[in-house]
């Protein structure tokens, strides 16, 4: 067999592949089931059985019903047209048929196909409940076809497919007087990423469309002509006429008319031909950094040397394999976190020690301080004061208008032009717009992308923004979620290796291709989408208060069982094995409905859509160190077979933005850690320490005495000298130590000035709660002046952390 290989090696030495695979014909065989007694007591089952292969089709087939039996016999056979590369997940489901109510669902096995050796018959035996000897018989066979080959480009997580167009045009001019003004025509093609579209016969003359389907699936054109008039038009009873072409037939380029009765002596005329589409992705796959941050370090770093340099007197220049990576590490907190990263930013700035760093990631109010002062390609370099007192401004004025009538009015109009454009829209979309007017009181235009004119020449740290994608419902945060990133140039997904340009987030993606461009999204639409507190379910805030859901996760986990009984399973690398679910009684799918649903979630495009896993994406070293969920060995229900996504703010899980900082490619070698919880300085930290240990992620541990609990300070230094891997991290807690007596470093407060040093950061009266919008201009100055303060005060440590991490990359930590 001769195979075409092509390999694009990245920096990181981690290949992105692009190579010809020979395509495979798998034929299942329902053949029996046996003793299957759940549903009906007083007689047989009506049993048939659905079969789901969504890496080759999103049809779903099945078999005939057979009536009052508990040991059906169907010996009915199905085929499928599969790349033996990516993770064929094959889902059979058993139903009972009700001609009442809806067919009660009694098993779902998961069946790998991976364990089917090409050329093999291979009969297996589901042992679906062995206390009732409940059994399922299935016979497969794998035909690989040596003569027709794939191109696959994968990252060896996500695998992308060849895909085809097809082009429709609808003739109508010659049949519009023999139809209604309401008449339409719609056109499916099912597994396609549009889907469906209509046309509706008073407009135009001629209409085009497309469809975009995987290559190899084959589908079906489906058309469907509805409410024509017969008789030219004098019959005035509605009838209709149909399509069903199957796509196969048609050679590439060949041009196919097609012609649809539309009345006995009209007919509607289709113009239909198929066109390859360009294998040039439009979604970066791969783990590296994008050549613009690899262009931003390079420039950053001769800013960081040189700060360095001055900050800790050296004598001499640091070469560049010297120069540490220093980023900040902003937490969520609304207002809070927003005035308070504030506050620590003026400080580093004071000490000289801003032009030190390279990165800066936030999450939540965090955010809010970010963008705004990225409107300024060199804020860094300019003094803080005007953008603290623009922000000041803003926290100190009366809200009250935000839902006036003449502001609501806005917002609708707001909403409506997005509508128009093709945005999805949603209550969170308010929240933006209401956002907006809390903390611009404007129109505010400037969009993620602008920001790239602010790290062009390397003239401030790279902006780095985080926020979790989630099931919209059915499942909570802590049980499912993935970290996803913004910088001002790319938008992606740390487990999968999926960036796009962050000018397209929000576009239309299909197969790694860009189908649709939608106008980029104002800021204030990811200020409040990384800060979406609105999708929130009722899961989610029992895990927060209970800090536990172990309950419920064995509620589920009793629901999952393995049924590798008869067979020993392959060698294979590939193999995840073999599993059914135990369909939810109905009170339990009634309760989960309750606590999982989300009903003010955001829907975003999903640009990973129509992506495949590949066959070994759960042994990949990159995938296994983000997948952190029992969702994660179920190909079928991660992200890529999703159409939208939900993205919701990072502290739904842990209050941090550490994630993008932790990727082994940024080599980041200190965090200073700025913690924003009024209750718990230390659980963000604490809880992120934990989470790096389980995910074999290098972090130094955290370790606290009880006195640092009870009394913390302004400022811990984690470091560990034994592993050098982990950063240093530097922890500076939200707490009011020894400003109460100093108003300066080494300058203590007068008795008079002693008021000033009173910040009520904890209990029920705390002036800086969550959900806080506005401060009184005594209140903004005291956080602000604290923060600025903590920063300042712990130089030493600051210092020393610097020295530390110089001398590790001068002994040779890379």
């Amino acid at each position: 067999m001769c195979v075409a290989q092509f390999s694009f090696v990245t920096p990181s030495n981690h290949a992105l592949q692009i190579q010809a695979f020979p395509i495979s014909l798998l034929s299942v065989k329902i053949l029996q089931a046996r003793n299957i007694t759940i549903a009906d007591i007083l007689s047989g089952t009506d049993c048939y059985v659905t079969l789901w292969l969504p890496t080759a089709s999103k049809e779903e087939a099945r078999t005939q019903t057979v009536l009052n039996s508990n040991d059906p016999m169907w010996n009915e056979t199905f085929y499928f047209t599969i790349q033996n590369q990516v993770k064929n997940i094959l889902e059979l489901r058993i139903y009972d048929e009700d001609l009442l109510t809806k067919d009660d669902l009694l098993f779902t096995v998961l069946f790998d196909v991976a364990e089917v050796s090409p050329g093999e018959r291979f009969h297996v035996t589901f042992i679906l409940n062995p206390e009732r000897s409940e059994e399922l018989d299935v016979e497969f066979i794998m035909k690989e076809n040596l003569d027709d080959l794939e191109n696959i480009t994968t990252n060896y997580i996500l695998v992308a497919r060849p895909v085809s167009c097809l082009n429709v045009c609808v003739a109508k001019g010659k049949s519009m007087k023999y139809l209604k003004e309401d008449g339409d025509l719609q056109l499916r093609v099912k597994g396609s990423h549009e889907d469906t579209w209509k046309t509706v016969f008073k407009s135009g003359l001629v209409e085009c469309f497309q469809f975009h389907y995987p290559t190899h699936w084959e589908p079906e054109l489906n058309g469907q002509l509805q409410h024509c008039s017969s008789n030219g038009g004098q019959d005035k009873q509605n009838s209709s006429a149909s399509l069903t072409i199957p796509l196969k037939l048609f050679s590439v380029g060949q041009e196919v008319n097609v012609v649809l009765p539309a009345s006995e002596d009209t007919n509607l005329e289709l113009k239909l031909h198929t066109q390859t589409c360009s294998e040039h992705l439009d979604v970066r796959l791969g783990f590296d950094l994008c050549g613009e941050e690899q262009a931003f370090l390079h420039k950053r770093k001769k800013v960081v040397a040189d700060a360095l340099k001055s900050v800790l007197q050296l004598k001499e220049g640091l070469l560049d394999h010297e120069v540490p990576v220093v980023a900040v590490m902003a937490t969520g907190g609304g207002c809070r976190a927003m005035t308070s990263l504030y506050g620590q930013l003026s400080g580093l700035k004071k000490l000289g020690v801003l032009d030190c760093i390279t990165y800066i990631s936030g999450t939540s109010g965090s955010t809010w301080t970010m963008s705004n002062l990225y409107e300024d390609s060199s804020w860094s370099q300019k003094d803080l004061e005007r953008p603290i007192r623009e922000a000041k401004k803003h926290m100190t004025k009366n809200k009250i208008s935000t839902f006036s009538l003449e502001h609501l009015i806005y917002y609708q109009n707001e909403l409506s032009q997005r509508a128009k454009e093709g945005i999805a829209t949603s209550f969170n979309d308010l929240w933006a717009v209401a956002l907006e007017n809390i903390l611009h009181d404007r129109v505010n235009d400037f969009k993620l992308s602008d920001q790239q004119h602010a790290v062009n020449q390397g003239q401030n740290p790279l902006p780095l923004y985080l926020a979790l994608n989630v099931k919209e419902n059915h499942i909570s945060t802590f049980d499912f979620k993935e970290w996803c990133e913004f910088s001002p140039y790319e938008v992606g997904f740390l487990k999968y290796g999926a960036f796009i340009r962050s000018e397209d987030f929000g576009s239309e993606f299909f197969m790694g291709r860009l189908m649709k461009k939608n106008p980029e999204s104002r800021i204030c639409y990811l200020e409040a989408l990384w800060s979406n507190i609105l999708a929130v379910n009722l899961l989610d805030v029992w895990n927060k208060l209970s800090s536990t859901d172990e309950c419920w996760q064995k509620l589920i986990r009793n629901k999952l069982r393995n049924i590798e009984i008869n067979y020993i399973p392959p060698k294979s690398s590939s193999y995840l094995g073999t599993s059914w679910m135990c369909p939810d009684g109905m009170l339990f799918k009634i309760i989960r409905n309750i606590l999982t649903d989300r009903p003010l979630h955001h829907h975003i495009h999903n640009f990973l859509k129509g992506f495949h896993m590949h066959k070994n994406y759960y042994q990949e070293s990159q995938f296994s160190t983000w997948k952190d969920s029992r969702l994660d060995q179920f190909p079928n229900q991660l992200t890529p077979l999703e159409d939208g996504i939900c993205l919701v703010d990072a502290a739904y899980f842990i209050n941090t933005s550490c994630p993008p900082l932790l990727r082994k490619e940024r080599k980041v070698d200190i965090i200073l850690s700025f913690d924003y919880s009024l209750d718990n300085p230390f659980q963000s930290i604490e809880q992120t320490g934990k989470y790096c240990l389980e995910q074999g992620i290098p972090f130094p541990r955290i370790l606290l005495s009880e006195e640092d609990k009870k009394n913390p300070r302004e400022c811990y230094l984690f470091v560990e000298d034994e592993n050098k891997e982990a950063p240093i991290v530097l922890h500076f807690p939200l707490v009011n130590d020894t400003f109460q007596k100093f108003k300066e470093p080494g300058v203590e407060r007068r008795q008079k000035e002693m008021a000033e040093g009173t910040v009520p950061l904890s209990g029920n009266c705390s002036r800086y709660q969550l959900m806080d919008f506005t401060y009184t201009k005594k209140d903004f100055d005291k956080l602000l002046k604290l923060t600025d303060y903590n920063i300042q005060n712990n130089s030493d440590l600051i210092l020393q952390a610097l020295s530390i991490a110089i001398k590790w990359k001068k002994c040779g930590r890379k």
